[in-house]
């Protein structure tokens, strides 16, 4: 798969508003950390790629994630349950971004970090993203960290969330 890089050119400041079924989660993006994977993130919420995408995996202590294009389609139902052709949690944009976990100083998986799934390869990245559900530290030298969220209702949404629950929309503040 082709290696994409965003045109988007962070500044520092942005924070993703994700609304969700359960509420909303304000991140504070790492655009100076990890450029990369929040250009792309900025990039894919600006032309609502997520909008109305399920979270299809939930691992109570370890993660909830989303952003498989696959779920778009699917209930609520039939996310939970893991069904559906193509399964939940294979879909990407069609292309996928460098890893850049060696390269963020800040690279820290805490409680509510918002963090980039991707395969075994290094740089197979995309769409799919994480919040941890407690300090994961053992990620910390293999996935790229890009948020944090700003507050402890964020974190409470965060926690609250599990397998079927939609995104409904992501929202840029302070971007360029």
């Amino acid at each position: 798969m082709a290696i994409y890089t965003p045109e988007y050119q962070p500044n520092g400041n942005e924070v993703a508003v994700i609304e969700t079924n359960k509420g909303a989660i304000r991140v504070q993006l790492a655009g100076k950390d990890a450029p990369i994977h929040v250009g792309n993130f900025v990039e894919l919420a600006q032309k609502g790629f997520y909008n109305g995408l399920k979270f299809h995996r939930h691992e109570p202590g370890f993660v909830i994630q989303g952003g498989c294009p696959n779920t778009r389609e699917m209930t609520a139902e039939q996310v939970a349950s893991g069904g559906g052709y193509p399964p939940p949690g294979t879909g990407n944009p069609g292309y996928s971004i460098k890893g850049e976990w060696t390269v963020n100083p800040n690279n820290e998986h805490k409680n509510g970090t918002l963090a980039m799934a991707r395969s075994q390869a290094p740089d197979s990245a995309g769409s799919q993203f994480y919040f941890c559900l407690g300090p994961q530290p053992f990620l910390d030298g293999n996935y790229t960290v890009f948020g944090d969220p700003i507050d402890q209702e964020s974190i409470d949404v965060i926690h609250s969330l599990r397998k079927g629950d939609e995104i409904l929309s992501i929202a840029i503040e302070n971007g360029n």
